[in-house]
């Protein structure tokens, strides 16, 4: 991750209400922006906090520039945006894939699970498991495979 790059993060995340570098930059806390309403994202709040993050919500009636800034295309766009260490985290990425990245220190943007796959973290619905995967983007907007599920 670039030193810009995590600048220009800090400075989206500053820029909505977070009152400390320090905050940002905490490898243990996340910073999510959802929909007041949305109750998947409080689930995977939820999935976050059970795995030992600390989870800082900012409830927000517009998250497109949110995503527009944090370099999200439309095909990686999911219902909640999240930040750690200076990583952008979209939509529903489970807490085992984030804290690998956190602890490999991949030179990427961030991660990615487009749409709202069932039974993802937060899309729990009985029994059902959709295929998905979990993407690592770059600057350039590209992609590649940083797990799959099931497994």
């Amino acid at each position: 991750m670039t030193v810009i790059l995590r600048a220009k993060i800090a400075a989206l995340v500053l820029g909505l209400g977070i009152s400390s570098m320090a905050q940002a930059e905490d490898p243990d806390t996340v910073t999510v922006y959802k929909s007041p309403t949305c109750g998947c994202c409080e689930d995977w709040v939820t999935h976050m906090e059970d795995n030992d993050f600390e989870v800082i919500v900012k409830d927000t009636q517009n998250l497109n520039p949110i995503k527009a800034e944090a370099g999200l295309t439309p095909a990686l766009a999911s219902c909640h945006t999240a930040f750690v260490d200076g990583y952008v985290i979209e939509g529903h990425v489970p807490a085992s894939d984030v804290r690998r990245l956190l602890e490999q220190g991949v030179e990427a943007r961030g991660l990615a699970v487009p749409g709202m796959p069932a039974g993802s973290p937060g899309m729990e619905m009985g029994d059902r498991q959709d295929d998905y995967q979990v993407l690592l983007f770059n600057d350039q907007g590209q992609t590649k495979v940083f797990a799959t599920y099931p497994e």
